[in-house]
């Protein structure tokens, strides 16, 4: 992004491309502002998000025009439960967004003005739209009321996804004089291997959002807070203490009925070891009660799951974002093996993926291997004559979906997600 940037401030009646009419202010946060618009065309009513680079200084511009672009393409994901992006553009160097218009506001400010809510339909669709997220190599990382958004028909939509998926972007922004300005994720809702600073290299799983989910319903059900209080700086060592131990308060919620029927959700969701945590959003599903006028309306993510002549892993969050490979087009000769790891001149791998922002892939980081019946193994590290057993473990682990990958290796199947250091991967049949 090479243009000037410039203030920007937007008032009521400013047209936008020629396209766009503001009619009003929605919101305003650190580095962004959201206004509602009335597109001239048709009518229609969006809402636009504009990013105040101004505030940020230069040389961190281009992160938060990553972020910018992340939020935007992960709208693009079609899906009832996500608010949708429609455009975007620059307005004086500015980035912004159009989206999708929600009248009822955010999920706090509907829960205060409407007081019976059923929470196990809310609950579903907010899964639904980590679901949606998951399946697209995203994790959402600063799941919150404020960051759920009630649609029209009522449906709740998940939005903010501008950190979603990227240990990068945990980051502090500081504005033009050089003071911090925002800390990523919000700390009431974040998981123990999320908000522990001695962890900050722990890899970007789904189990993140499944403990925020369990935080959050508590929050929601019982208007208290399952770790103690949290209103001031003073508060946060005991809370995060508490989040680590997994010490919470399970009487608040079976004091009322919506609350004892989700004790078993949110006690799996809020386990402090992520291994022993509820894996996966179908997991918290099946232990939500039955119902069948809940019908997950799945997103328009198309995975091949007939495997006709091979299978291929296209990369779905990374710097090669969007490329595809066909493992069979990989193999050398007679090989069945093909070696992943860091886009590094010392070290030869089959498949080698680039990494300029980060390090956090391995030279060495992990190996594929085919079986009969087109089934693959990967397995973390690989072989190396000399390490003491002959095989070298990658430095942050190999995942499948949220399933840390041992040396012994583990099947993979279309619409795992394979995550190495950032990048993650979908597997697909074709």
């Amino acid at each position: 992004m090479n243009e000037i940037t410039e203030r920007c401030e937007l008032k009521t009646g400013d047209c936008i491309k020629g396209k766009y009419t503001i009619e009003k202010t929605l919101g305003e946060g650190t580095f962004g502002k959201v206004f509602k618009v009335r597109e001239k065309s048709g009518g229609r009513n969006h809402a636009l998000k504009l990013f105040k680079f101004w505030e940020i200084q230069a040389r961190e511009r281009e992160s938060m025009f990553e972020r910018f672009k992340m939020e935007y393409d992960t709208g693009q994901i079609r899906s009832k439960y996500l608010v949708n992006s429609i455009e975007r553009g620059t307005i004086k160097g500015n980035p912004f967004i159009v989206m999708e218009f929600c009248p009822d506001g955010d999920l706090m400010k509907y829960v205060t003005e409407n007081p019976k809510i059923d929470f196990i339909k809310i609950g579903r669709e907010i899964l639904y739209g980590l679901k949606d997220l998951h399946q697209n190599g995203k994790v959402h990382r600063d799941l919150k009321p404020e960051n759920v958004l009630m649609k029209k028909d009522g449906t709740a939509a998940l939005t903010d996804f501008g950190i979603s998926g990227d240990r990068k972007k945990r980051i502090t922004v500081t504005d033009w004089l050089g003071k911090p300005k925002e800390i990523f994720g919000t700390y009431f809702y974040m998981a123990p291997e999320q908000a522990n600073p001695k962890n900050r290299e722990v890899t970007v799983l789904p189990t993140m959002d499944i403990f925020a989910f369990g935080v959050m319903m508590y929050n929601l059900i019982t208007d208290a807070s399952a770790f103690g209080p949290l209103y001031t700086d003073n508060d946060l060592p005991v809370y995060l203490n508490n989040v680590k131990n997994g010490n919470w308060n399970k009487d608040p919620l079976l004091k009322c009925s919506e609350g004892k029927k989700l004790e078993s959700v949110i006690s799996g969701c809020l386990i402090p070891d992520f291994k022993q945590r509820l894996q996966n959003v179908d997991a918290v599903l099946e232990l939500f009660p039955k119902n069948e006028k809940y019908n997950y309306q799945n997103s328009a993510i198309t995975i091949q799951k007939d495997i006709v002549e091979g299978i291929l892993l296209r990369i779905m969050q990374g710097e090669e974002h969007g490329i595809v490979y066909k493992l069979k087009d990989l193999l050398k000769s007679s090989s069945k093996i093909i070696t992943i790891g860091c886009k590094d001149p010392s070290v030869s791998n089959i498949l080698p993926i680039q990494e300029h922002l980060t390090r956090y892939i391995s030279r060495k980081h992990c190996t594929l291997e085919l079986f009969a019946n087109n089934k693959w193994f990967i397995r973390d590290g690989q072989w190396d004559k000399q390490e003491p057993n002959g095989w070298k473990r990658s430095l942050n682990g190999t995942f499948v979906n949220s399933t840390e990958v041992s040396y012994e290796g583990m099947p993979i199947k279309p619409g795992d997600i394979i995550t190495i250091g950032e990048v993650k991967m979908r597997v697909e049949g074709y």
